[in-house]
């Protein structure tokens, strides 16, 4: 087993590949520079998910909402990533559009968020909303759109927890029982 921040990995348990859904909120990304929404497909094809979508829709409430709902319907996606719309100027609605749609909110997610943003931006981390949750049983991940941001939110935070080889616990292993009651 290798350590890792925080738990270990069980070498000999088996990976469980989830369904990822990139979705870039921009104004002014295209398909020729949304580097953050790549870093985020290359990563998650690296560690060996399934790219399930991928598509940039505008800093609007109702095309994030739009897109999300789409999705989360559509029952072929386990995982929601964001990148964009996080911060605190006036066209960055990403939490506005999302949190309403959350039946849980995973308030660790930001904290975490954070503390590993910190380390590479010092104080503005303060400038982000980065959130997770749940909406149907499909995780929702919404990070900044800076291609550092998609580093420290995937390689630190998001992709130990979609590993089913992470222990002491990870979200892969909670799937079957999200929408329990």
């Amino acid at each position: 087993m290798t350590l890792t921040p925080g738990g270990r990995y069980d070498e000999a348990a088996v990976f469980t590949p989830v369904r990822i859904a990139v979705l870039t909120v921009s104004d002014t990304r295209n398909e020729t520079n949304d580097t953050s929404g790549n870093l985020l497909a290359e990563r998650a094809a690296t560690a060996g998910h399934v790219l399930a979508a991928r598509t940039i829709v505008r800093d609007e409430v109702e095309a994030i909402r739009a897109q999300v709902k789409t999705w989360v319907a559509a029952g072929d996606v386990d995982v929601i990533v964001t990148t964009g719309g996080t911060g605190i100027t006036g066209r960055d609605v990403t939490p506005e559009a999302v949190e309403p749609l959350l039946d849980k909110r995973m308030e660790g997610f930001s904290i975490i968020f954070h503390l590993v943003s910190y380390q590479s931006v010092g104080l503005s981390t303060l400038q982000s909303r980065a959130l997770a949750g749940l909406i149907k049983g499909v995780f929702v991940f919404c990070l900044p759109g800076s291609n550092g941001a998609v580093k420290d939110g995937w390689d630190k935070v998001i992709s130990a927890q979609l590993d089913s080889r992470h222990r002491p616990c990870n979200m892969v292993e909670l799937m079957p029982r999200l929408l329990e009651s």
